[in-house]
């Protein structure tokens, strides 16, 4: 990826139309300041202050010129937060439904004011629906889709739920989208899920390192081994009929196109918060392959992307196309060697 490659690229982003289908989560940070701490008078136990609210929804812009956002969230305040946090990064929420049958997904995160990153995060509380998606709810967010779809130049699915029976992005949601893929090979659709993503066939899929493996983590200093995921990589390759991409944190992803290939990530020194990375990198492959980029050039975008938004602290990263240059600038510079091909 050279500099002039990059601008070739991203000067056609303003021209894409990409649409995202599925399960969305507002970020809510509550900045507590531990020295105001009291205790409550009613339990005795500690009543954390909070100083500062912010809230913000994981849309990585990129330039891309229209984001659509579809899908359905609660009617209720949340619901509300959320939407203009998407409106605030540019993205179109017309096909995001309202539905009272629903509430707007949260993750709530209290933490220290003075602390950076993750590490002044005190315990998540979250809020996903426990209810079935009623099959009307599930056929009114097909048909949002279906209107858009002569419109964009890719579709991402964002699928964040275990439960299928809780998500939006159903068995019907995901037959509805394989069959618009195959009957449009030109197109890009994009599947991320976290518990699914072998339900996807003949769609790109965009897996981490646990989810290609089918295991769980154990905890932040798990790792899958790059050979391991290297040795299960083609047959994914080959059942998908697609380019695959695995995530694998600091260490950058691997993709097949069709041969299993390594591709470091940037180095991050300091505080880091990832929320959001993976997002970015879907967001950053997505808009490159629709640029006319190869799937190699795509990941290295996708890197390039991460490696801005986990730098971010205490929000949902996000990269800008002036960032891009940047990063890519001092990634030359500093790491020649990730640039030999």
């Amino acid at each position: 990826m050279t500099p002039e490659r990059l601008d070739q690229l991203l000067d056609r982003f303003s021209t894409l139309r990409i649409a995202v289908l599925g399960d969305y989560f507002l970020d809510s940070y509550l900045d507590v300041d531990p020295a105001l701490a009291e205790p409550s008078v009613e339990t005795g136990k500690v009543a954390h202050q909070v100083v500062g609210v912010k809230h913000s929804a994981g849309a990585a812009a990129l330039g891309v010129g229209r984001i659509h956002a579809i899908g359905a969230i609660g009617d209720d305040g949340t619901g509300w937060e959320l939407r203009r946090a998407l409106q605030r990064v540019g993205c179109d929420t017309d096909a995001l439904l309202e539905s009272d049958e629903r509430m707007t997904p949260v993750y709530l995160k209290p933490r220290d004011v003075g602390v950076p990153g993750l590490a002044g995060e005190h315990s998540r509380y979250d809020t996903r629906n426990r209810r079935r998606t009623s099959d009307s709810l599930v056929r009114r967010v097909i048909e949002g889709a279906e209107r858009l779809w002569p419109k964009i130049d890719a579709l991402i699915l964002l699928d964040q739920v275990e439960g299928p029976e809780y998500e939006i992005v159903t068995a019907e949601v995901r037959r509805w989208a394989c069959e618009r893929a195959a009957a449009n090979s030109s197109r890009i659709v994009w599947a991320d899920s976290r518990f699914h993503i072998d339900r996807f066939p003949g769609l790109r899929i965009k897996p981490n390192q646990f989810e290609v493996t089918g295991e769980r983590p154990t905890g932040p200093d798990s790792r899958v081994s790059t050979e391991r995921i290297a040795e299960m990589l083609p047959r994914l390759r080959e059942r998908q009929g697609v380019p695959v991409t695995v995530t694998l944190g600091e260490r950058g992803l691997m993709i097949s196109d069709p041969h299993p290939r390594l591709l470091p990530a940037y180095p991050a020194d300091g505080p880091i918060d990832t929320t959001g990375a993976g997002d970015s990198v879907t967001a950053a492959m997505v808009a490159a392959l629709c640029a006319g980029a190869s799937h190699c050039e795509a990941g290295r975008l996708g890197n390039l992307a991460a490696s801005i938004t986990v730098r971010q602290l205490g929000t949902t990263g996000t990269a800008r196309p002036k960032q891009l240059r940047q990063r890519l600038d001092e990634w030359r510079r500093e790491r020649p060697q990730d640039f030999d091909d």
